[in-house]
């Protein structure tokens, strides 16, 4: 043991890095075959739970492809949590110097057995709507962590000093807000509509049809608010245009994504692409807050001063 323990990192290294980035991919990857499972109507292709079938871990031949769908999202389940313990153990020997990654680690490492359980009530109930849905913002909620982690793997710890005006902070947080409240009608359209199961799978009884257009509007207040960061941080030179302007293009294909489905009558297809995107929202989002605080190892923060002559002279 003590081996194996003196073979960890005692630092951040290459290897840290690449098992964040591992564990943000594969949340994201999570959310697509998740959107899967439920876009081909599988979420009962394993009628029960934590096995496919009474006498099987794994799907048979007479479960068809839905069998093997509900199965596969399962398995990768398991990818992920062998991809968590490794980037807790790459973390663990360190942990008084850099917590926010220890506690960042664990986190996610109880979110696996937090989330096979919300998975077995959910096949339990028969895909109640409502349960799926905090299966998904769960799913969300650990884009963010995962997120938050591979930035702090390479900027270091949170400052405490922000490094954007003060405006600029407000219009930031007011457009995550936004991206919240979009995130969830959206999970609500997708309970009253056709994409929540196959036929059998209950709905949540609210209107689809005018969910979707509530799901619109605050799309629409978040890609204003995001052309206001975009610009802004170029007119300021700040350290957050890039994320601003990766936020900025998501949202872009989004609204496309989004358009074209509703004209072409929710092909299922676009729909899994509409909630991957979704799920790269937040973390672009995640990345835009992340970078309006000054990190150990960001670029030296300004202060107040600077932000009133500098806007003084733009004016």
């Amino acid at each position: 043991m003590k081996r194996l323990i003196a073979l960890l990192p005692t630092s951040v290294s290459r290897p840290v890095r690449i098992l964040a980035w591992l564990s943000l991919v594969f949340q994201v990857i999570l959310i697509g075959t998740g959107g899967a499972v439920r876009l081909t109507g599988s979420g009962l292709g394993c009628p029960t739970w934590p096995r496919c079938t009474d006498t099987s871990f794994v799907s048979t031949p007479e479960m068809g492809i839905h069998g093997v769908i509900e199965f596969a999202n399962r398995m990768l389940t398991f990818v992920l949590a062998l991809i968590v313990v490794a980037v807790f153990a790459a973390v663990v020997r360190y942990w008084t110097e850099r917590r926010d990654l220890f506690v960042l680690t664990l986190l996610q490492g109880l979110s696996i057995p937090l989330q096979a359980v919300i998975g077995g009530i959910t096949v339990l109930t028969g895909l109640n709507p409502y349960i799926v849905g905090v299966h998904f913002v769960i799913s969300i909620l650990l884009v963010i962590n995962a997120t938050i982690l591979v930035y702090r793997v390479y900027r270091g710890p949170r400052g405490a000093r922000r490094i954007a005006p003060l405006w600029y902070l407000i219009v930031a947080h007011t457009a995550s807000l936004f991206v919240a409240i979009t995130v969830v009608i959206g999970i609500l359209t997708t309970g009253s509509g056709p994409h929540a199961g196959d036929e059998k799978t209950p709905r949540n009884g609210l209107d689809a049809e005018l969910l979707q257009h509530f799901h619109s509007w605050p799309a629409y207040v978040l890609l204003g608010l995001t052309l206001v960061l975009v610009a802004a941080a170029w007119a300021l030179k700040l350290d957050v245009r890039r994320w601003a302007l990766a936020l900025l293009l998501i949202e872009a294909v989004q609204v496309v994504v989004g358009l074209t489905q509703a004209r072409l009558g929710l092909p299922p297809l676009l729909v899994g692409i509409h909630m991957v995107l979704a799920g790269l929202l937040v973390a672009a989002m995640t990345a835009v807050v992340l970078s309006l605080r000054s990190s150990a190892n960001a670029p030296e923060a300004v202060d107040d001063s600077w932000e009133l002559s500098s806007a003084g002279q733009r004016l």
